[in-house]
């Protein structure tokens, strides 16, 4: 596997790597994974290939791997007569994977993690929409064309990506739910954040990156704190848009009722976070998948969201969620009904776990090695 971000570094792309790696691992199936060197990360392990890296501008968070450094693998890879390689992400990582693949001869599948049409006009912003659209949509073609197999979070993406014109033979594969991800402790969470037993509590954890559509969060919650005025949501991550999240939180006079609390530790302080919540919220328009939704009906604790591109495939048939559309009011309304109605909040609680069981880690690894196996083997999918 070849990918341009990796634990340490928080975000659903590394979540999904490391879910994979552990289920395929469980399976039989061990793989390597060639990532970044991130200061904190210490030295590589023999499954975890460190490359040398430096800084991404303006997005401190990343870094660009030597492509250099990962062609001088190449020798040590053959010796160890992989069966395939699995890249994650359109970068370095893309162009070093699929060349790689070339020259060991081995097939080269590749994930299709994020939505970059409504992701780069982000970073972008000093150019006109229609033109970072255009610049997207050509990279991911081209992009496409160069694997032999793709991986596709859902069948939203999978769509798009067959407007585009993309061919290639595709796999429609989200990341499971890992059966290890239960616990958490929502009291001890909200004690350590001088939070009471009895406060509303809304909860959001993704990457703090625009394109995630938190302001729209922010606005909608002017009018819960309108009727509901105890109420106050947590931002769990780190990302590009904190510090302009943090201005409009000011400005919209939410101060006392928003809590940034960075990222948090996966095994503990994360599961406490999600359990402390009386709902979860979440509004993102570019999701290829939505993870974090599955991660916080698996530990009970209820969703509001919209339901767009990959979130929509997530929440289609879930219990224990309020679909809402992207109108500040009407998704007001859902949480001040979750808020204040415990016996309804107790129901979308107790069914939310069941909704997340569909999703199991294990499944999704499975038809990983199957598809692996098939391309080994030269058969169609």
């Amino acid at each position: 596997m070849v990918s341009d971000v990796s634990f340490p570094r928080v975000n659903g792309v590394s979540t999904s790597i490391a879910t994979f790696r552990q289920s395929l691992t469980e399976l039989g199936h061990p793989s390597t994974l060639i990532a970044p060197d991130y200061a904190q990360a210490g030295a590589g392990t023999p499954d975890i290939l460190r490359i040398r890296a430096r800084a991404v501008p303006l997005d401190p968070e990343d870094r660009f791997m030597s492509g250099r450094a990962i062609r001088r693998l190449e020798a040590r890879l053959r010796e160890d007569a992989y069966d395939v390689v699995h890249v994650h992400t359109p970068f370095v990582a893309h162009y070093a994977g699929v060349a790689l693949a070339r020259r060991l001869g081995i097939p080269v599948v590749e994930t299709y993690h994020t939505f970059f049409e409504e992701y780069f006009h982000h970073y972008a912003a000093f150019l006109p929409g229609w033109v970072t659209r255009r610049v997207a949509r050509s990279m991911t073609v081209a992009q496409c064309r160069a694997v032999d197999a793709l991986v596709v979070p859902s069948p939203q993406m999978l769509h798009k990506l067959r407007q585009y014109g993309v061919q290639t033979r595709a796999e429609v594969l989200p990341t499971g739910i890992d059966g290890r991800f239960r616990g958490g402790d929502g009291a001890r969470f909200r004690a350590a954040h001088g939070i009471p037993v009895d406060r509303p509590v809304l909860v959001h954890i993704s990457r703090v990156a625009h394109e995630k559509n938190i302001d729209f969060i922010l606005q909608m919650l002017v009018y819960v704190v309108r009727v509901v005025p105890a109420a106050l949501l947590i931002i769990a991550g780190e990302g590009p848009a904190l510090g302009h999240l943090k201005a409009l939180t000011q400005r919209l006079g939410l101060g006392p009722h928003v809590l940034f609390v960075g990222y948090l530790d996966r095994a503990s302080t994360l599961l406490d976070c999600y359990c402390a919540g009386n709902a979860f919220v979440f509004a993102s328009r570019t999701e290829t998948q939505g993870l974090v939704l599955l991660e916080a009906l698996a530990l009970g604790t209820p969703v509001v969201s919209t339901a767009v591109m990959g979130t929509a495939d997530v929440l289609k048939d879930a219990k224990g969620a309020i679909v809402v559309p992207e109108d500040e009011q009407a998704f007001a309304n859902a949480v001040i009904r979750v808020l204040q109605e415990p016996e309804l909040r107790a129901h979308l609680a107790a069914l939310a776990p069941a909704d997340a069981s569909a999703w199991s880690a294990p499944a999704m690894a499975t038809r990983l090695v199957d598809l692996y196996s098939s391309l080994r083997a030269g058969r169609p999918i």
